[in-house]
């Protein structure tokens, strides 16, 4: 199923920014096609209660990030309880977009010398927290196809309506592949323009292979 194929879409991601729409401007055209995306996502997880659901994209500077921290906003809108994590170790945005600090969160829950509760931070969205990535390592991929990265998991699901999960793009690290199966689905983000279309296609195979691919949606920059 597509979230959303239009090359009319009004999703502007700024590369190094995180422009949190849905917040900032409810009542704009472009918080309205995330919450297109966001009902048809409901729709396709046939009623289950608790979904935890990875966010990527084929290459980085494709607008995953921002989707992802979109979507879990118009989420909280609808009253769930959202916890929105970070698993991109090596280039993390999301703590800068929420202006949460960086010192702790996936990566030192990983490594043991943090427990979850202490990393998670609450937002200034209702409904809505955040688990940064943490200090960069680099054993990132070990850490993210470890066992404790699937209790982790299990564990969010159990006190949130909702987990998304944004990741490294697919095709330059092995870290999306490692865990998705610890997921309910996978999105996939593209950019109109940007990315190649062997990119795409190379991506929903290695997705497809491990993980269920909930939809594709196409990110336009215009």
């Amino acid at each position: 199923m597509r979230l959303m194929n239009r090359k009319s879409s009004q999703l502007k991601n700024k590369i190094n920014l995180i422009n949190l729409v849905t917040s900032n401007s409810p009542n704009s055209r472009i918080s309205e096609e995330y919450r297109t995306i966001r009902t048809n996502f409901l729709g396709s997880v046939d009623g289950r209660k608790t979904q935890s659901l990875i966010v990527t994209s084929p290459n980085h500077n494709e607008g995953k990030s921002t989707t992802a921290a979109n979507l879990a906003i118009s989420l909280t809108q609808l009253g769930k309880k959202v916890l929105l994590i970070d698993a991109d170790l090596r280039r993390p945005k999301l703590f800068s977009a929420f202006n949460i600090g960086n010192s702790l969160g996936l990566s030192s829950v990983l490594t043991g010398e943090n427990r979850l509760e202490d990393a998670i931070k609450n937002t200034e969205i209702k409904g809505l927290d955040l688990l940064p990535s943490g200090p960069t390592l680099a054993n990132a991929a070990d850490l993210l196809g470890s066992i404790l990265m699937k209790t982790l998991i299990e564990t969010a699901t159990n006190q949130y309506d909702m987990v998304l999960v944004d990741t490294p793009p697919v095709l330059e690290f092995a870290d999306v592949k490692i865990f998705s199966d610890y997921c309910d689905g996978v999105i996939l983000v593209i950019r109109y323009g940007k990315t190649e279309s062997n990119d795409l296609i190379q991506a929903k195979k290695l997705l497809s292979d491990s993980s269920k691919l909930v939809g594709v949606i196409l990110n336009n920059k215009r």
